[in-house]
């Protein structure tokens, strides 16, 4: 734990001062909340600079890191990851790899001590490139993390984002990697009727090209037991982070509305980052 404390407060990733997010009340003008936000205290402003610190909260299989890596390329900062972390950890033949393969085959989550050390030295590695702030994904999934991450850096932005379980449960069945080039992909065709005044959602499957098709492989944990194990012990554990960040005024809760096409120009939309995608189109 102190190595994270000792390396962040060094590190080049903290402690920018202008942001794309207020939740100031100087940013009280900002205009009404879209109808896929609810329940945030944040206010959305237009951006000043791309160092940003941003979190992406979200159940198991809800497109954190696609979007998180989607923003990390429009806004230039990197897009780290705890769970590419312990899957790279996973594939080496570190001292953790074992350990880590018995408690992600059980769908248990990682410990504190263990994220916060690989998230530690991925951060190093940050520093030595001269990486400008962060989108987190995946990273806290606790209290105790989130305290430690508040004493090491101010977080701008908290993005939750939402889907039904059963949604969530196809997704993480459909998806899919090729083992020859490393691309993930997801065969799921979910067409999920609006019911109760609930929008009904609809998702394309992401098929691979055809050199990819006969590569697919699973992942071990992707199994519906292990799924609906990992989804209620995320439950169990973010309602206390969620509203954590959501007194602190920097939760910003998003229901995703469908897939990319739909979920995508929306979630830029509320981010006020909508005019700034356009003008760097325009740029490139």
């Amino acid at each position: 734990m102190a190595r994270l404390v000792r390396v962040a407060r060094s590190s080049s990733l903290f402690g920018f001062g202008n942001r794309f997010y207020s939740t100031s009340a100087e940013a009280s003008h900002a205009s009404s909340p879209s109808p896929f936000l609810h329940g945030g205290g944040a206010s959305r402003v237009a951006p000043k600079d791309r160092n940003v610190q941003w979190v992406f909260l979200g159940c198991p299989g809800v497109g954190k890191g696609t979007y998180a890596s989607r923003l990390s390329t429009l806004l230039g900062v990197p897009h780290i990851a705890t769970g590419d972390l312990v899957r790279e950890e996973l594939a080496s033949s570190g001292p953790l790899s074992q350990k880590l393969s018995e408690i992600v085959n059980q769908g248990k989550l990682v410990s504190d001590e263990i994220i916060v050390d690989l998230l530690s030295k991925r951060l190093e590695a940050g520093e030595a490139r001269g990486e400008s702030g962060f989108i987190l994904d995946g990273f806290p999934r606790t209290m105790r993390q989130a305290e430690i991450l508040g004493d090491v850096t101010d977080i701008d932005l908290v993005v939750n984002l939402k889907l039904p379980e059963e949604v969530l449960v196809d997704k993480c069945l459909g998806r899919r990697t090729c083992s020859q080039c490393g691309k993930g992909f997801n065969v799921a065709h979910i067409n999920l009727k609006g019911e109760n005044g609930r929008p009904g959602i609809s998702m394309d499957p992401l098929l691979p090209p055809h050199q990819c098709m006969s590569k697919l492989v699973t992942r071990a944990d992707d199994t519906e037991e292990v799924v609906k194990a990992r989804l209620r012990i995320y439950n169990e554990t973010s309602q206390p982070l969620e509203e954590y960040y959501r007194t602190k005024g920097k939760l910003m809760e998003f229901d995703l509305p469908g897939g990319i096409p739909e979920s995508w120009p929306r979630l830029l939309e509320a981010l006020r980052l909508d005019d700034y995608e356009e003008k760097q189109s325009v740029a490139a």
